[in-house]
């Protein structure tokens, strides 16, 4: 069975980081564009950022640009987002989403959910002081 798993979450400080981590089990993740996606209440689920499979290309929402990072470890079947900087406006439910097209490009374009077929379950992510 295939499935992702998102940790990491939780409360932190304006001007705090955090690192989210997405767990694959059931395949391998580096086969996977992964996306990260985020969600508050009675909004849009937002792309913030992508890599691409094998990590050729990562891409990031203008919002997070220059603050948050994502990276693999393939040792780990995981993806992580690297949260730096965060503000009041990063509080939402974080998700981590993944497509196996052989496209090079899925990563060039963000926040379109309907190209992902796994998700996780999504992880709590407060910025409150």
């Amino acid at each position: 069975q295939l499935q992702l798993v998102e940790s990491g979450g939780g409360l932190v400080h304006p001007g705090g980081s955090l690192r989210l981590s997405c767990t694959a089990s059931g395949f391998t993740l580096d086969d996977f564009h992964i996306a990260w996606f985020r969600q508050t209440p009675g909004k849009e689920r937002e792309g913030i950022s992508c890599v691409s499979r094998r990590g050729v290309l990562a891409n990031y929402a203008d919002s997070v640009k220059g603050r948050f990072t994502v990276a693999r470890d393939n040792t780990k079947n995981t993806v992580y987002l690297q949260m730096n900087g965060l503000k009041p406006e990063d509080t939402a439910v974080y998700y981590c989403a993944a497509n196996s097209s052989p496209s090079p490009g899925i990563c060039t374009t963000l926040g379109d959910k309907g190209r992902y077929g796994y998700w996780g379950q999504g992880t709590q992510v407060t910025v409150s002081s």
